[in-house]
């Protein structure tokens, strides 16, 4: 429900609860959450177009291809650094990141009014740059990428954080596409077969949630409550990953 209301994949909730009480391998924990981020965004980003039209958010695809040019890239490379490396490397860059993550948002709400107006000759290389930072990150923890994207777009593109988190979904649809692509070489990826009626369940209530967070509560419930929440949830999952 969050992810649809805000406009994240959800993984960053999911993340801790596979390792710690499933008991998934770190790499396992990502793969399936990638599966199931996929099912929120893309619910999401249909559900959301009650409140934010489709048509707003191709008025502003240039941001969204921006964005992409170097997320897809990012998000490549690190699904493969991510399928070579030991499982406690791999935790303990998921749990600093996590961190990285809620102190992004926690300034990003402090400041709202902070905006940066870069011309065009600059806006574009930053906004790739910041994109495949952004794709990095996506491939590394499974997620959608949205709780970066978000303050990015907004302070970038000086777009709304409604709007942001509709945008936020259309990039990490395909990045999260092309880092799914990578981990699906990777013995690793056996694991969805394996867990076939686990993963139908988080199917189910991902695309209820979703819908739920998209259509019926994104007029209704304030952002700023959800979003400090979520700060709570990457500082709690942070510290759970750095102590398994």
């Amino acid at each position: 429900m969050i992810g649809g209301l805000v406009g994240l994949g959800g993984a960053e909730f999911r993340l801790p609860f596979l390792i710690k009480l499933f008991g998934f391998a770190p790499l396992e924990a990502v793969i399936i959450n990638k599966v199931t981020s996929l099912v929120v965004v893309s619910s999401s980003l249909v559900s959301r177009t009650a409140v934010i039209p489709f048509s707003e958010m191709m008025k502003n695809l240039p941001v969204a291809l921006n964005l992409l040019t170097g997320s897809i890239l990012g998000a490549w490379l690190a699904a493969d650094w991510a399928t070579k490396v030991r499982a406690k490397v791999l935790q303990r860059v998921m749990a600093v990141v996590l961190l990285f993550i809620a102190i992004v948002l926690v300034l990003e709400r402090s400041f709202p009014l902070l905006r940066l107006d870069l011309p065009s000759i600059l806006l574009y290389p930053v906004g790739a740059l910041a994109g495949f930072l952004i794709g990095v990150v996506a491939a590394l923890l499974g997620v959608a990428g949205g709780e970066l994207l978000i303050p990015t777009i907004t302070l970038l593109y000086h777009l709304d954080v409604k709007l942001a988190g509709s945008m936020s979904l259309l990039v990490s649809l395909p990045t999260m596409l092309f880092a799914f692509a990578r981990y699906s070489r990777d013995r690793s990826f056996l694991v969805l077969r394996e867990k076939v009626r686990f993963m139908l369940f988080m199917v189910f209530g991902s695309l209820l949630g979703s819908f739920l967070g998209g259509s019926l509560l994104l007029e209704v419930i304030p952002q700023e409550g959800i979003l400090m929440l979520l700060v709570l949830i990457l500082l709690i999952s942070s510290y759970k990953l750095l102590k398994h």
